[in-house]
């Protein structure tokens, strides 16, 4: 959803970037920001990103702070999924490998569980940390989005086939 202050996703998520460092957490790395297909009912086009952050903050107080921020946002969460937003910060991966515990509902779960399925998340994130294994895969960053994002053959029998392309934001 757009913003009334700051606009369209592209605007809101380079916000959210200030609003991050400002509430004293280091960002050491930013991914550059690409558009994606919704989940679920919605029609829009997404704006998704990844940031590499350094902080002190154990899990479920880093999701506390950007829960905050989502809220600041003007974020609401009516219990709905797939309703639209105005932004939605995850935890993907932690340095300290899995987490699963209290401090958020449902529990908060890293790696974020749909992870391995979502290229939307999986490219972001490997074009700023590619080396970095996900627990319980094995795989890399790279890797994992490599799979994701791979080409299929084309069925047995089929002679050519259409290419597509990803869809694009008109107000990305």
């Amino acid at each position: 959803m757009r913003h009334a202050i700051h606009g369209g996703p592209r605007q809101i998520l380079i916000a959210a970037e200030a609003a991050v460092r400002e509430a004293g957490v280091r960002i050491l790395a930013t991914a550059p920001l690409v558009a994606s297909r919704p989940l679920g009912p919605s029609r829009r086009v997404y704006a998704n990103g990844a940031w590499h952050l350094a902080a002190s903050h154990d899990p479920p107080a880093m999701l506390a702070l950007l829960q905050r921020l989502e809220r600041h946002f003007a974020r609401r969460r009516r219990g709905m999924r797939w309703q639209a937003r105005t932004l939605d910060l995850d935890i993907a991966l932690w340095s300290g490998g899995c987490w699963h515990g209290a401090g958020a509902a449902p529990p908060l779960t890293i790696p974020h569980p749909e992870l391995i399925r979502r290229p939307f998340v999986t490219g972001p994130l490997s074009a700023i940390a590619p080396c970095w294994r996900v627990p319980g895969t094995g795989l890399t960053l790279r890797q994992l989005h490599a799979r994701l994002t791979a080409s299929q053959p084309l069925p047995s029998g089929t002679r050519g086939g259409a290419l597509s392309s990803v869809g694009r934001a008109t107000d990305f």
